[in-house]
């Protein structure tokens, strides 16, 4: 442990460059499987520092890894680089220049503090004792995500812990959020088409009116998590997609429904994708009419690995201010982070980062949302002295 290691220049030395690079990235976003310039960017900033070794494990992420001079274990840390095809309304000097394409939940903040922490640490490789990888994922925002793909492309194989962290809008500054256990969502979704019998509206006996049914099934939906969860269980069922018809006369023949379910127990999530299938089934049966169903997986909760989560709380008590941890319950949001949490034991960590004034804080994925630049040294201190705890 390298507690007496006094890194508090450089990190101070550090923090204007990370916000220059945050906002760059925020002016040049790119899409999901789209962040060619991004990685670009990034992987020419890493080589610069020196003692990294640079890789691309995909066309649009790099990986770089610090060996120390030191045996010991292998800490990986990730930020994630893709941005939302969402048009910015915000006023910031460095809003997107990109039509119809924002940082709009926090990633070239991610990436920045990453790069800040790449820096600082590839100056200390005479005390680094094993192996620090710094990775910079590709497409966390649409599914399958990019971190199932560097998963098998081996980036973690070998890895001991990782460690993650996300900014917050909604959190207040100053503060880190932790929860030990589950702490994002399954999020998974279903489509559905009902297919009945088309007709004119005067003659309703002659036709099966798919609308008809897809109302009645939206109601059954909506039951499903009152009736057939355990009520100790958390768990969100929602239809949000209801197409259908092309004229006020005419009965259509097809309705085009889907929705979003989110839970955080597997046997939750198998229950509640077998009850879906079930009460359609019922419901179409009933009005001899006909269904196409797809439940489709998304990304699995984020399940933070207790050991992990504890050094980490150490660490932020012995580093910040006493009252900087924030304990916060599980939410219902998703992430592909997951998909690493699944090979290597680690820890997902929120950033508080909003305003003190209240009016400019809005959700993630918003197209005002901004995050207040202060968030960014305390990521970037997070990172370093969670390495230079755990790995020198």
């Amino acid at each position: 442990m390298s507690s007496t290691l006094n890194v508090a220049k450089e990190i101070e030395q550090v923090v204007p460059q990370i916000l220059q690079w945050r906002r760059y990235l925020h002016e040049n976003p790119e899409l999901s499987y789209e962040e060619y310039a991004t990685a670009d960017f990034v992987y020419k900033q890493l080589i610069s520092f020196g003692n990294l070794i640079v890789t691309r494990p995909t066309k649009t992420s790099v990986l770089a890894v610090l060996k120390g001079h030191l045996p010991g274990d292998c800490l990986a840390f990730r930020a994630d680089m893709d941005a939302l095809p969402i048009q910015e309304e915000t006023d910031l000097p460095f809003a997107s220049k990109v039509a119809g394409v924002m940082h709009a939940c926090g990633h070239d903040g991610h990436t920045a503090m990453l790069l800040g922490a790449a820096k600082i640490l590839s100056t200390l490789q005479h005390v680094i004792k094993g192996e620090i990888r710094f990775i910079f994922q590709h497409a966390e925002e649409l599914f399958p995500g990019g971190a199932k793909e560097m998963v098998a492309a081996g980036v973690v194989d070998g890895v001991d812990r990782i460690i993650g962290l996300h900014l917050f809008s909604m959190l207040p500054t100053g503060k880190i959020a932790i929860c030990a256990g589950p702490f994002t969502a399954n999020s998974d979704t279903f489509d559905l088409e009902i297919i009945g019998k088309g007709g004119h509206s005067s003659q309703p006996q002659d036709s099966i009116n798919p609308i008809l049914i897809g109302s009645q099934i939206t109601n059954v939906l909506h039951q499903i998590v009152a009736q057939k969860v355990d009520a100790k269980e958390r768990a969100v069922l929602a239809v949000t997609e209801f197409y259908a018809g092309s004229a006020k006369n005419i009965i259509p023949e097809r309705v085009a429904m889907g929705g979003s379910v989110r839970t955080f127990s597997q046997q939750v999530r198998e229950v509640i994708a077998q009850q879906i299938e079930q009460q359609v089934k019922h419901v179409v049966a009933a009005h001899g009419a006909d269904y196409k169903l797809s439940y489709n997986d998304g990304y699995s909760s984020v399940v933070n690995d207790v050991q992990t989560t504890a050094l980490v709380e150490e660490i932020i008590r012995q580093h910040f201010e006493p009252d900087t941890v924030l304990h916060i319950e599980p939410f219902m949001g998703g992430e592909d982070f997951s998909a690493f949490l699944t090979k290597v034991p680690g820890v997902f960590i929120g950033i508080g980062a909003a305003f003190d004034d209240e009016t400019f804080n809005y959700p993630h994925h918003h197209p005002k949302f901004a995050v207040n630049e202060d968030a960014l040294a305390i990521g970037l201190q997070l990172f370093v002295h969670t390495a230079l705890t755990l790995n020198s």
